[in-house]
């Protein structure tokens, strides 16, 4: 069965919630798991309710207007942190070691497929997640030094080969549009590897499942108890 782990973006000090990675309309977390958005409350509730490993993105870190690590230390004391804190190199990579178990190397913001290879060389895999982050249908990427496309991106998957691999469409995130087959099935190599996110619904997860695929990241619907976490958890 899947594993759901739980998705949680962080603003100002507090969870929000957006549509399709528009970061300029998200509003403050409404959540199942918690009366207030306090990304540390959503924390210990999602722990109690069975989630074993917890996603978070720091926009503030990301869109570089100040960071919320006191609160994400917190929240890995309580459950294992996934973080994106918009990694552009290996000595970003480092310095967020000391704040979460495993640190994603994302797309989006890495300046270069160069610097991925440093940081695989330099630190065990066990603490690495990479993030390929999908935008109307192509590799997204903020960088001019990073310009592969998807295919070639790849093949430079296989060449690294990470443990765990993060497929993120983010034109699909917190609208409920569900998953994009075709993207999907050109990694499918990489099944017993992927974490896949963006849009998905309940009624995905039986055709995630038979795809192979064994762990999913779920925001929406799970903070607003369409999926329930411990009915789909290994």
């Amino acid at each position: 069965m899947l594993n759901i782990i739980p998705v949680m973006d962080l603003m100002n000090g507090i969870a929000v919630s957006g549509k399709s990675g528009n970061r300029n309309r998200y509003l403050p977390l409404k959540t199942i798991f918690s009366s207030n958005s306090n990304p540390y409350s959503i924390a210990k509730s999602l722990k109690m309710s069975g989630a074993n490993e917890l996603y978070i993105a720091d926009l503030d870190i990301i869109e570089k207007k100040g960071h919320n690590l006191d609160s994400i230390k917190m929240m890995n004391s309580v459950i294992p942190l996934m973080l994106d804190a918009g990694i552009k190199n290996l000595n970003s990579f480092k310095f967020f070691l000391d704040f979460a178990y495993k640190i994603i190397v994302a797309t989006e913001t890495i300046e270069s497929i160069e610097e991925i290879y440093k940081i695989f060389d330099k630190f065990p895999k066990e603490r690495i997640v990479v993030s390929v982050d999908i935008k109307n249908n192509t590799l997204y990427n903020s960088s001019k030094d990073f310009n592969l496309s998807l295919d070639e991106f790849k093949k430079e998957l296989i060449a690294i080969s990470p443990n765990e691999i993060i497929f993120l469409d983010i034109s699909r995130v917190g609208n409920k549009s569900g998953i994009n087959i075709e993207l999907i099935n050109k990694f499918k190599e990489f099944k017993d590897k992927l974490i896949l996110g963006g849009g998905i619904r309940k009624e995905d997860l039986n055709l995630i499942e038979n795809l192979g695929i064994k762990k999913v990241l779920v925001g929406t619907e799970l903070h607003e108890g369409e999926i329930p976490l411990n009915s789909y958890k290994l």
